[in-house]
Formats: structure tokens, C-alpha cells, sequence
């Protein structure tokens, strides 16, 4: 038995270029790994066959079209000869469909779980080009860290951590669902490539957080005021920054102050909240 740590990840600052031919979108993204995760705990399976149990099956589905399942299949392909099939305990602590990059990460980790397990020994950049098959956010989490992302989030650079170093994230979930297909395809983006866009400022010290800016904020705000509400309640408490992350609903507030961000927590305990800290890998 084998237990894997699936973590999520927030975009600091999102901006949409263009629409792609291949339906997805061109971005530009930063994208901060954090400490809050999904356990995925391997085990021999005595039946012969894989199967997935998990501990909230209404909301996460069991079948074919789960990444965790599709990215085990991937693997499975690769193989020269059978090895032994697991069983897959999934415990669930990332919101579904928060933005947070959950299902990504979960097929990223069950990508990295079976290179170990099953000893294929295949190289970060092969398991990149595996996780892009199965979506844009696959290859972040075989990454990690924090990198900036462009393409469609799978062209990626790593970035310095000093300006991560010392702060403290508290993720809010309101109860809103957003799908990330219907957010991108309300944007309305050209399939022209932009020639020239405004970048993020350099990540580096000082930093002018207010220049993170994310594409989606006004649209997903007009339509759900609490998101601007939740983000005022994390600035007027001392945030550095609060922003959403990916498409929503999750947001997120910036500390440097760890007893702020315990007091933002408590103005929002009616939401699901999280306390988190960037992963930084050597």
C-alpha cells in the first residue's frame, strides 16, 4: 500500500489571448502549487482489474470518465507485459469544480504513482506529454511549484519563490458551480492570436499585487455578487491581495499576517475555507 499526495493550485492572475482551432484557449497564468491535497492511496487488488473507491461518490464520478481512471488506462497502455492492477482510495479534500485544479492533479499523481509502482522509469517531460493528452492543467501538476504558464497552461517556466516565501493563502469556496467550458466559451475570445498583451509584473520584490489581474473576475462578478463580496471582506482584513482563481468559485486572499488571515477565516466560516501555504521543491 502505497499513499500519494494530489495538492491544488491557484492562478495568480489569468489572462485569456485567444481562441484555438483545437477549441482550447491561449493563456497566460502564473500558477502556485499549495499545500491543500487529495490523498490517493494505492493497493493491490486481488480482483484482477482496477477499481476506484472514494469517500463522496455523489459528487466525484467512479466510471470511465474520471481522470484518475483515464490517466491509470494511459499508463496501463505503455506497458510491455501485465503488472499487478491497484486499488485506488481516493480521499477528497479539493472542491469539485472550484477552480482549484483538483481532477488535474488527481490523474497528474495517479500518472506519477504508476511510473513508481509499476517501474516505468519514464522522465518528467514523457509524463508532461502524457498529462496534456488528458488536460491543460496535467502538465503543471507533473511540474509543480511555480511557473508560469502559456499555451494552453502546458508551456511552462519556473518562476523565483521569494515573493511566495512567508505568505499564507486562505482559499474561500462559496457553494457556486461554475463549469470551466461554459466560463471560456462566454468570453467570446478571436481565434487570431494577440500579438502584443500585457504581462504580469516581474516576481520579484517589491511586488504590486494589484497588477494580478483575472480575465474572469467582472463576468463571473456581475453574475455572482457574493464573489466581490468575499473578496472585499479578505482585503478590509488585511489581505495583501484576493483574487479568483481559474474560472471560480474559489477565491483566495494573500497574507502576510497569519493571525489576519485566521480573522478573514472566522468572517467567512459560513463558506468552506482553507488555510494554505505554497509548495516550494528543491
Amino acid at each position: 500500500m502505497r499513499t500519494f499526495i494530489s495538492n491544488a493550485k491557484i492562478n495568480l492572475g489569468l489572462k485569456i489571448l485567444n481562441k484555438r482551432p483545437d477549441k482550447y484557449h491561449d493563456i497566460h497564468s502564473l500558477f502556485i502549487e499549495v499545500n491543500l491535497s487529495d490523498k490517493l492511496t494505492f493497493s493491490p487488488n486481488n480482483n484482477h482489474a482496477l477499481s476506484i473507491k472514494e469517500n463522496c461518490p455523489d459528487q466525484f464520478p467512479l466510471d470511465e470518465k474520471n481522470l484518475i481512471t483515464k490517466a491509470y488506462k494511459l499508463m496501463q497502455s505503455h506497458l510491455n507485459s501485465n503488472k499487478s492492477e491497484y486499488l485506488i482510495n481516493i480521499k477528497k479534500n479539493i472542491p469539485i469544480g472550484s477552480g482549484l485544479g483538483g481532477g488535474s492533479s488527481n490523474a497528474a499523481t495517479t500518472l506519477k504513482a504508476l511510473n513508481k509502482l509499476w517501474n516505468m522509469n519514464f522522465s518528467n517531460d514523457k509524463l508532461e506529454k502524457l498529462g496534456k493528452s488528458l488536460g491543460a492543467d496535467v502538465p503543471f501538476f507533473i511540474k509543480g511549484g511555480f511557473q508560469l504558464a502559456e499555451g494552453i497552461g502546458d508551456i511552462l517556466s519556473p518562476q523565483k519563490t521569494d515573493i511566495l516565501k512567508d505568505l499564507h493563502f486562505l482559499l474561500v469556496t462559496p457553494p457556486i458551480h461554475l463549469s470551466t467550458e461554459k466560463a471560456y466559451g462566454s468570453l467570446n475570445k478571436p481565434l487570431r492570436p494577440i500579438q502584443s498583451h500585457s504581462k504580469f509584473p516581474t516576481v520579484s520584490k517589491p511586488v504590486n499585487w494589484q497588477l494580478f489581474d483575472n480575465d474572469f473576475e467582472n463576468m463571473i462578478g456581475k453574475t455572482y455578487p457574493e464573489i466581490n463580496e468575499i473578496k472585499l471582506t479578505l482585503i478590509n482584513a488585511g489581505a495583501l491581495f484576493s483574487g479568483l482563481s481559474g474560472s471560480g468559485s474559489t477565491v483566495f486572499g494573500i497574507f502576510d499576517n497569519l493571525q489576519n488571515a485566521d480573522i478573514s477565516r472566522e468572517k467567512l466560516s459560513h463558506y468552506q475555507t482553507f488555510r494554505t501555504s505554497p509548495v516550494f521543491h528543491s
